[in-house]
């Protein structure tokens, strides 16, 4: 599928591509332009817009792109629901919702800063949200398995973990 989205990305327009890479799409295109071509790209390449006003998959009260992603593709992943809360706060600058989400806004600067285009910039995000998935799986197991992992050692609590999240 085709997917479009205003060029020169940032938080929304780097996790978006991340979250129908991994959850809906596994061979997407994505196609960056001027705001003002979105409709025109929509019409001819049949692309699906996301983050742009007045699309379905754009912002709607204080939730982001990546939230409408999430509701429209009934994504129910705990892991990615809280990556959902990192990236809402992130980019409706509401830092104080997530402590993650200053740092990954500062993250994705300098990502859209060095990357040579918007293709670059969204795949050298890939790793990012990577990172923060697992970091958030990890939070939620480590909820879930606390009274075992109080009784293991460092090792044996990384090796559990590690097994756990390739289940």
């Amino acid at each position: 599928m085709k997917w479009v989205t205003r060029e020169y990305v940032h938080v929304d327009r780097t996790a978006c591509p991340w979250l129908i890479r991994r959850f809906i799409d596994p061979e997407p295109e994505f196609i960056f332009v001027p705001v003002e071509k979105i409709e025109e790209v929509v019409g001819k390449e049949k692309a699906v817009p996301y983050d742009a006003p007045g699309v379905e998959l754009g912002h709607h009260g204080d939730k982001c792109s990546f939230d409408a992603i999430v509701e429209k593709y009934k994504i129910k992943d705990p892991a990615v629901l809280a990556v959902a809360s990192i990236v809402r706060a992130a980019d409706t600058d509401k830092a104080e919702a997530a402590p993650e989400a200053a740092r990954l806004d500062a993250v994705m600067t300098g990502i859209s800063i060095v990357a040579k285009d918007d293709h670059e910039a969204i795949e050298k995000a890939r790793l990012v949200y990577d990172a923060f998935y697992t970091n958030c799986k990890l939070k939620l197991l480590r909820e879930k398995h606390k009274a075992e992992l109080e009784k293991m050692d460092r090792k044996k609590r990384r090796e559990f973990l590690r097994k756990k999240l390739m289940e």
